[in-house]
């Protein structure tokens, strides 16, 4: 058996699993696998999440660029997913850009208690399809404020934790 998955195969197949996402196979999804909805982990240490999330980012336009076609649809994945009982979902400040944050506040927010939002910084994106990698302290911490405005979240000490995983030099892509 020919076990070597290529980076077109690995996104067509994520793709094909975001359209049934879309098109209302969420439910199917999860009832397919409860043992990855039922189990759970310790992210951080400390944040009890479900096994199986939910990644946000095919929920933006063509190129992981602009708002979806449907953004009434994209917001009812999102509360539909948080229905079926997923707690956290990821996101990046680069997927839209920007839009994939927001479109997640304005269907999630005020935000469910055990909500877990996972973003990303570190990328910018002049263009769809164009991914420039940009590891800048200060960079990064442009991408922290910016991303809990999108968010609609507040850094609270004692209340909101914010993890940074940090790596001393940028992947080159």
């Amino acid at each position: 058996m020919h076990s070597d998955v290529t980076r077109r195969t690995f996104l067509g197949a994520i793709s094909a699993g975001a359209a049934g996402v879309l098109t209302g196979g969420l439910p199917k999804l999860l009832a397919a696998i409860p043992e990855a909805r039922d189990s759970t982990f310790q992210l951080g240490g400390d944040l009890l999440v479900n096994r199986l999330g939910f990644g946000a980012m095919r929920l933006t336009g063509e190129g992981i660029w602009g708002w979806p076609p449907d953004r009434e649809n994209a917001r009812k994945v999102l509360r539909r997913a948080v229905e079926l009982g997923v707690n956290f979902i990821d996101t990046a400040d680069a997927y839209g850009p920007e839009t994939n944050e927001l479109l997640i506040a304005e269907a999630l927010y005020p935000h469910p208690k055990g909500l877990v939002i996972a973003t990303k910084g570190g990328n910018t994106r002049p263009s769809p399809g164009q991914w420039v990698p940009d590891g800048r302290p200060e960079y990064l911490a442009q991408c922290v404020d910016k991303s809990l405005k999108r968010l609609r979240k507040k850094a609270r000490v004692g209340s909101q934790r914010l993890t940074l995983a940090l790596r001393p030099e940028p992947l080159n892509r």
